[in-house]
């Protein structure tokens, strides 16, 4: 192993970028709180103490007038299990964020290299501030170099700092990440199939088009139907459906774990005019017809103004206070809580003009939104490639999860893709497998479990063949006590058996069939 300086690394060059600097740091008594779910296919872990060598490489591409910063973390030679573990980003962050750092420490304490980058763009930064280079003019460069590019330079990048600090290559690499982290995940697979050998894409945000326009569809739906429940309201449906549907899979533990009966089974407008507590007011409450309307709209999903499909919508169980929040007054007046998003995106993208008077949609202009953004990241940030041969050819795994309470990305826009992989791969359970998580929110949160068993189950399926089935959770029940269940590969339903019941519960009481 050779020292942590700068000249160690010296040699690093690859083809379409210019090194413009190398900072090599020895780190010592390093901690930092990981709290739970934020290692997302892994436990937590407390870090404290740890030692490392933090490399820091700055490039460009010649002619791009971009800076990209990737940064890469190695134990000590006698801590290194061989292996490198990769951590991506989140929202409109690429990475070398607090929750890259989290994962990049729990990297660490496992013996793991571990590496990150910013794509060029700052942390604490929007595409307010960097996604138009001038009025009426897209930044192409940052917005490829966040959809795809820097990925590739990371995995190029982390594996030559790695060989030239211990003398010799990673045996294994791994990619674990949520959200934007799994849409970059899929990426890799998709168009870099030998950058590493398993990935795990949590909740991810594949469609990115789709994304934007699910998520201000309940504000687009409420402005032009001029419809505006409560939260309270909203939540008071969810909390009827759960109640309706969750013996549905023969368990009671407070979760839907299938929302397709679910929706066959619960219908909001049963429940119109239902009295309640509303802890928004502190008086009684009545469920409107606005709020069975929103709720269906949300749950449906968006359409077009000619009513045709357009995306997926919410699962039936999720949070609409926050995937169809409303902001009230004193007075009870009510509107939408993500009105100036909706704004954000047309004005960004199909306007390309932050100052232009819009703070409201129609349905006309929504349509045109879905198609400007369809057009603007199909080349650049959209990981929706379902002919993924060559990363299969390549010996690549590939491990998804998507909560089915997630108010932020619709877990079926990870089924859809799934489902479309294996039209394409008979034998696609070979070499990549889908869990949906009942009760859990975007990433983490909520009361189904954190599915901390899968990065372990990805790295035996890598190197020993191993294929995972059953996966060991811990889900909170609506007494707070918890219960041992398992998720199972999809389309495989976790059974209890028999001979179990709710107070006897344990994981040998559940099979994947």
């Amino acid at each position: 192993m050779r020292g942590c300086v700068p000249d160690t690394f010296s040699s690093l060059s690859f083809f379409g970028a210019e090194v413009l600097s190398i900072h090599a740091d020895p780190v010592t008594n390093y901690g930092t709180p990981i709290l739970d779910g934020w290692r997302y296919s892994q436990p937590t872990v407390v870090v404290d103490n740890a030692t490392f060598c933090n490399v820091t490489v700055t490039y460009t591409h010649p002619g791009q007038n971009d800076t990209i910063n990737a940064e890469v973390w190695l134990p000590l030679e006698n801590d290194w299990n061989g292996r490198l573990q990769a951590i991506g980003g989140g929202g409109w962050v690429a990475g070398r964020f607090i929750l890259s750092y989290a994962g990049m420490a729990g990297a660490i304490f496992d013996g793991y290299a571990t590496a990150s980058t910013d794509a060029g763009l700052p942390t604490d930064s929007s595409p307010a501030d960097w996604g138009l280079v001038s009025p009426g003019n897209l930044n192409l460069v940052d917005l490829d170099n966040f959809g795809q590019r820097a990925l590739g330079d990371l995995a190029v990048i982390s594996k030559d700092i790695v060989k030239s600090y211990y003398g010799k290559p990673v045996e294994y690499s791994y990619w674990n990440s949520c959200s934007n982290g799994g849409r970059q995940a899929s990426v890799l697979a998709q168009q870099y199939p030998e950058a590493y050998d398993g990935i795990i894409a949590a909740a991810p945000a594949l469609y990115w088009a789709e994304l934007a326009i699910t998520s201000v569809w309940p504000v687009v739906f409420m402005d032009t139907t001029k419809q505006y429940p409560r939260n309270c309201e909203l939540n008071k449906l969810t909390s009827l459906a759960i109640d309706k549907c969750d013996g549905l899979d023969g368990i009671k533990d407070g979760l839907i774990a299938d929302p397709e009966a679910c929706r066959a089974e619960f219908n909001p407008w049963d429940y119109v005019g239902t009295t309640f507590k509303c802890p928004e007011t502190g008086l009684t409450a009545r469920i409107s017809s606005a709020a069975a309307s929103v709720a269906e709209a949300s749950w449906n999903g968006p359409t077009y103004s000619n009513g045709d499909f357009m995306w997926y919508g919410f699962e039936i169980g999720v949070d609409l206070s926050v995937a169809a929040g409303t902001t009230c007054s004193d007075n009870g007046t009510c509107v939408p809580a993500e009105r100036s998003t909706a704004a954000f995106w047309y004005l960004e993208y199909v306007a390309r003009d932050l100052t232009a008077n819009i703070t409201t949609l129609s349905r006309s202009q929504y349509d045109q939104l879905y198609l400007t953004l369809k057009k603007t990241f199909a080349g650049s940030v959209e990981a929706s490639e379902t002919r993924i041969t060559r990363f299969h050819e390549a010996g690549g795994k590939m491990i998804t999860y998507h909560g089915l309470a997630d108010p932020s990305i619709t877990p079926n826009s990870s089924l859809h893709y799934y489902d479309e992989v294996s039209q394409l791969f008979p034998n696609v359970t070979n070499f990549y497998r889908y869990y949906r998580v009942p009760g859990l929110g975007h990433c983490w949160g909520g009361n189904g479990g954190q599915p901390v068993h899968l990065f372990d189950q990805l790295r035996q399926w890598v190197e020993d063949g191993t294929a995972p089935d059953a996966s060991p959770v811990k889900v909170t029940l609506p007494t707070n006590g918890t219960m041992d269940q398992v998720l199972c590969p999809w389309p495989k339903q976790a059974i209890l058996q028999n001979h179990c019941s709710n107070d006897t519960s344990t994981l040998n009481c559940w099979l994947c069939r």
